[in-house]
């Protein structure tokens, strides 16, 4: 069973969204330490400062590798083994099919800095035969965006790499789960408009909410975390009948962007 209580924490895409709430609830569950990691150095050190005595942060670019492996080696000398890291870090990319630039920024976001994190950390942690690694995938790679095509190809390979983790190191006393949200509030989602087929999926939830899904899920050993509930009942439907799933998700979509009459 995951637990952060007296654990050190370190949380990616720290400084908003689902990152902070997840940092905020390892601060209330008990983390010995919790470090606040972001591109955004600024906001991971507001993050960290609201969390108390607990809060620490760094400033990380999750697709440098060598900054990753960096980070790991400071945090374990200055603050202890690392127990828990949630690789969150996401990127919005562009609509349909998307540019070169949006494909090689969901695909080192979205399942390189996963690689990394996993190439320097997990080895540790096996040798200890202690950890866990959230990987922070999406809705979007169990089902389909389709609003935008390297944001759900990249989410796809998220979950893909966390199967394998979790295949690779679970019989080694480390543990992998895969949170795959459907929208949640947070600056990604607002923007999106009438014809964002996320909202037309349903009601975005809170990050917090988000954190609660976690925290139940480690609490029972569970590897696939789905804060909408009826994510599970779209997975099943898709793998029963693809083409009748096609079709209803071509529907939805000549629905979303039929023009006004």
């Amino acid at each position: 069973m995951v637990t952060p209580s007296q654990a050190v924490v370190v949380v990616t895409g720290g400084a908003s969204g689902i990152g902070r709430a997840l940092a905020e609830r390892a601060a209330v569950e008990g983390a010995k330490t919790v470090v606040v990691a972001d591109r955004d150095g600024a906001g991971a050190a507001r993050v960290a400062a609201s969390l108390g005595s607990v809060g620490t942060h760094l400033a990380l670019d999750v697709t440098d590798e060598a900054a990753v492996k960096r980070s790991i080696e400071e945090i374990t000398a200055t603050v202890g083994e690392i127990d828990i890291w949630c690789s969150n870090a996401g990127v919005p990319t562009g609509r349909g099919l998307g540019t070169d630039a949006d494909w090689d920024a969901g695909f080192r976001v979205h399942v390189l800095a996963h690689v990394y994190v996993a190439r320097h950390l997990l080895p540790r942690m096996a040798a200890r035969g202690h950890g866990h690694l959230l990987i922070t995938a999406s809705a979007a790679g169990l089902l389909t965006e389709m609003d935008t095509a390297p944001y759900s190809v990249t989410k796809h390979g998220a979950v893909a790499l966390a199967e394998w983790l979790a295949i690779e190191y679970g019989d080694r006393g480390v543990s992998v789960s895969c949170l795959c949200p459907q929208g949640v509030r947070t600056p990604m989602t607002a923007d999106f408009d009438e014809t964002s087929a996320t909202l037309a999926a349903g009601a975005l939830i809170e990050p917090s909410d988000v954190a609660d899904a976690v925290m139940a899920a480690w609490r029972e050993g569970r590897f696939l975390i789905l804060p909408h509930a009826e994510v599970a009942e779209y997975e099943r439907r898709r793998a029963a009948d693809r083409d009748r799933w096609l079709a209803g998700m071509r529907r939805l979509r000549a629905r979303l962007h039929r023009p006004d009459s």
